[in-house]
């Protein structure tokens, strides 16, 4: 299985500070950003007045009035534009931070060297200036995110190969938006109140009664699927079930080659296209598109309330 350490240099930082950072992203995001401790790190997703996420991000504090929001550098700067307008009178600076911290994925044995095995999803844990934030693991392997000042010398490990981290990320189950999919879901489309990313007993933010509403009365018709096609697949392209050739029944939000063949993606469908999924019933890209198989998702989904 894959081991070893790759450069993300697909991710970007957004960094909060001041002494009202956390009761700024409070008000702002899907997760209690108010009870972060500091051996603690969370998935979060930034919505819109629809519920539909924008962002999200892995939020953890390198100190109480320095908090850091990792997510894809491709929505980064529109990501940041629209959360400093909501900054108001709050004491809280917000800039772009990708230039001073790197950011390296660890995965395997490649934990091991630095903090002696694996620990629980999402502990965050210090060395020296590194932090590094403990991931759901992929393919059964573990993955961690090291993020430390510009200048620190590297982890330790070998080199892995982009592509094999993003395919790690895709068996993880868990998408990161990214610009092909800004907008297109609600957090529970991707699952996201299963593996940590939304916290129903907090505040309000933006979104929040979409949101709420979503889990509590049982609306949701959309869920996050892992699935293999032998062809070849991008973020954002369509999936269709056998029984409608002409309206979608889901979407890609996430996508790597497979170290062997073909791809695996995370598709974000309707619960009833999964139900019916026998072999050759979804396809990708149109009715006549290479085959979709569905894969067991790599963690339990939590009922509706």
């Amino acid at each position: 299985m894959p081991s070893g350490v790759a450069e993300l240099a697909h991710l970007g930082v957004i960094r909060v500070a001041g002494e009202e950072a956390a009761k700024f992203l409070q008000g702002q995001l899907t997760q209690d950003v108010a009870l972060l401790g500091l051996s603690e790190a969370r998935l979060a997703a930034f919505c819109n007045a629809k519920g539909r996420m924008q962002a999200s991000f892995i939020v953890f504090k390198r100190s109480h009035e320095e908090i850091l929001l990792v997510c894809s550098r491709d929505i980064l700067a529109a990501t940041l534009k629209r959360l400093s307008m909501f900054v108001l009178r709050a004491k809280a600076r917000l800039s772009d931070a990708t230039a001073d911290y790197a950011l390296w994925g660890l995965a395997g044995n490649a934990i091991d060297s630095i903090a002696g095995g694996a620990r629980p999803v999402w502990e965050k844990a210090d060395f020296d200036a590194a932090n590094l934030v403990f991931l759901y693991p992929g393919a059964g392997q573990p993955r961690a995110l090291w993020c430390a000042p510009t200048g620190t010398p590297p982890p330790a490990g070998a080199a892995m190969p982009l592509d094999r981290w993003h395919w790690l990320e895709v068996q993880s189950g868990i998408a990161m938006i990214t610009q092909p999919i800004f907008e297109a879901f609600v957090p529970q489309m991707l699952n996201y109140e299963s593996v940590g990313g939304v916290n129903f007993k907090k505040g309000c933010y933006p979104g929040q009664e979409i949101v709420a509403r979503s889990q509590f009365r049982g609306t949701l018709k959309r869920r996050a699927y892992v699935a293999h096609t032998e062809g070849t697949a991008h973020t954002g392209q369509e999936v269709f079930h056998a029984s409608d050739a002409e309206q979608p029944c889901g979407l890609v939000a996430a996508c790597a080659p497979h170290p062997t063949a073909g791809f695996d993606v995370i598709v974000s469908m309707q619960t009833s296209a999964a139900a019916d999924a026998e072999a050759g019933r979804l396809t990708l890209g149109s009715a006549a598109g290479p085959a979709l198989a569905l894969l067991p998702l790599p963690y339990p989904l939590l009922e509706d309330i």
